[in-house]
């Protein structure tokens, strides 16, 4: 329903919500608020909000008032909007009360205020403004107090009134309209628009257009530089920057750049057209019976046959995907990680002296100190400490004809297109598309690399993404990085991985025993044959000890 009529914002009331929905609140190019009842079930409010508005949330006590707020940034010299989603229970105790009047005085200042929410009062009567009971009273003073106006005129439950909308200027909410069901809820759902001038988020992003980029063409220029006499008696780095600026003048003169597109309010990957056929059904149905043109039976079997077509065809999305992971790895976690919460931003971490650093780049700083403390020294073996078969076998492979340029084609080959580039510019599926031309200029750089063992520069940049493990969220050795390098050098690093690997496996340096980081073998290979062992020791009548790590 939310991608069928594209809103802006959403807010619900009774989510019932705790800790355990994590992974099923995330609603596709929305950004989640929520608030969740603490201690006991029940309650809890949500607000989402379109990531192309600039919004952010308020904090507010934690004082059991179920009430969130979020400020919604205005244009240049415009004013912003507080949009505010409540649920008060039915039965409320008046201390709660008054917190929330508290709440809404703090918050609303001179703000364009906009507040939302299920509030349990329906022996208010909103046309003469009164009330029966004295917490009603109340509750109409503090809207008067706050200069607040309420705006829905119809039922929203049965034969009472329990959703309520305010405002605080004039103009600022209209088009109200109440109608329509949220699956088994027999709330009705409100409708309104908001008219404000509101400052929206414009993706500078740019990516490769590959729709319209001449691959021709950019082989014909690439196979115009004579790399072996342009790569001769050059350094690594200085071959590097050669080729890097060769195939970057080239790749922008063949393949054109767009702005990264937003795929924010738009439908579903999984809906189809016969889905959308039945969400126009339910909603016709649902006009003919207020209408009173169909009973309600026939309204409820047009909502229960959306519901069925919906969930058949997110099962069929999701078993085609996960058919396909293999294929399309990328895809398949964008789509699982779009389940998740909304993405939070790096929150502000402590550094070496125990001070909180709050600006970006500080934050930079602190997460970089952390992590090169933790590297490994760069590792010296003298030759009279190393195995002799090991020095030996170096000499041996210590040619140029390791990475041939036909080695260094069928790697090209095999790259994943839907792989991201590195911090270099270049794509893996450029690279795979000019394989045959690319293939002669890098295993040159290959092997002066190989040979005078160094790397380009480029080669040690990275794009680094911070994932939270555990623990607080201030403290950088709770982060680990996920790094983004060049394709370039990790080609070149699994050249060197199969050359050692190789020769470990010739002279027979890697015991039975180890499992991991070796091709076909992995965590269930070394239980089975650790269950194995146990099992014949067992049948023989002879103890075992088995010693567990816990972290």
């Amino acid at each position: 329903m939310v991608q069928q009529h594209n809103y802006d914002v959403v807010t619900i009331t009774e989510t019932w919500w705790d800790d355990s929905h994590s992974w099923s609140t995330a609603l596709h190019g929305y950004r989640l608020f929520r608030r969740d009842r603490k201690g006991r079930r029940g309650g809890g409010v949500a607000l989402y909000i379109k990531k192309v508005f600039d919004s952010i949330g308020i904090e507010t006590n934690e004082d059991g008032v179920e009430c969130l707020w979020v400020r919604i940034k205005g244009k240049a010299n415009k004013a912003d909007i507080l949009l505010g989603v409540c649920y008060r229970p039915r039965n409320q105790e008046e201390e709660v009360d008054n917190l929330f009047y508290k709440q809404l005085e703090t918050v609303s200042g001179s703000s364009a205020l906009v507040l939302v929410g299920d509030f349990n009062l329906p022996d208010i009567c909103w046309e003469l403004n009164t009330a029966e009971k004295g917490q009603s009273r109340k509750f109409l003073e503090c809207m008067d107090d706050n200069f607040l106006s309420q705006l829905v005129g119809e039922l929203t439950r049965g034969d009472t009134m329990l959703h309520l909308l305010f405002t605080n200027r004039d103009g600022l909410v209209g088009d109200v309209v109440v109608g329509g069901q949220l699956g088994q809820s027999d709330h009705e759902i409100t409708e309104f628009s908001i008219f404000g001038e509101i400052r929206r988020y414009i993706n500078k992003t740019f990516t490769l257009d590959f729709r319209r980029a001449d691959f021709g063409l950019f082989k014909r220029l690439i196979q115009r530089v004579p790399w072996e006499e342009a790569l001769k008696n050059k350094g690594v780095q200085e071959s590097w920057v050669l080729f890097k600026t060769e195939f970057l003048r080239a790749q922008e003169q063949t393949v054109p750049v767009c702005r990264k597109t937003s795929q924010r309010g738009k439908c579903p990957v999984w809906i189809s057209k016969e889905v959308l056929d039945e969400l126009r059904n339910k909603k016709r149905m649902y006009c003919f019976l207020k209408e009173g043109q169909v009973p309600w039976e026939v309204f409820k079997g047009a909502a229960r046959e959306c519901r069925k077509k919906i969930r058949e065809a997110k099962a069929q999305f999701e078993l085609q995907m996960v058919t396909s992971v293999k294929d399309n790895k990328k895809c398949f976690y964008k789509y699982v990680n779009g389940k998740r919460k909304g993405k939070v931003n790096l929150c502000s971490l402590l550094d070496k002296e125990g001070n909180l650093v709050t600006a970006d780049e500080e934050k930079a700083e602190v997460l970089n100190a952390f992590f090169a403390s933790v590297f490994s020294g760069k590792m010296t073996c003298l030759q009279g400490n190393c195995p002799p078969e090991l020095v030996d076998g170096v000499r041996e492979q210590n040619s140029p004809s390791i990475m041939q340029e036909e080695a260094v084609r069928e790697q090209l080959r095999c790259l994943d297109t839907h792989k991201s580039m590195g911090p270099d510019g270049i794509h893996p599926r450029v690279m795979r598309e000019l394989a045959d031309e690319l293939a002669k200029p890098l295993s040159i750089i290959y092997n002066q690399s190989w040979l005078n063992g160094e790397v380009p520069e480029d080669w040690k940049l990275v794009n680094a993404t911070l994932i939270h493990k555990k623990g607080g969220k201030e403290d950088p050795s709770n982060y680990r990085p996920v790094s983004l390098t060049s394709v370039p050098g990790k080609i070149m690093e699994q050249f060197i991985l199969n050359v050692i690997t190789q020769h470990l496996q010739d002279s027979q340096g890697l015991r039975p025993s180890q499992h991991g980081f070796r091709r076909g073998r992995s965590c269930l290979t070394n239980l089975i044959s650790f269950y194995d062992q146990v099992t014949c020791l067992v049948d023989a009548g002879r103890a075992v000890d088995v010693c567990l790590d816990f972290s």
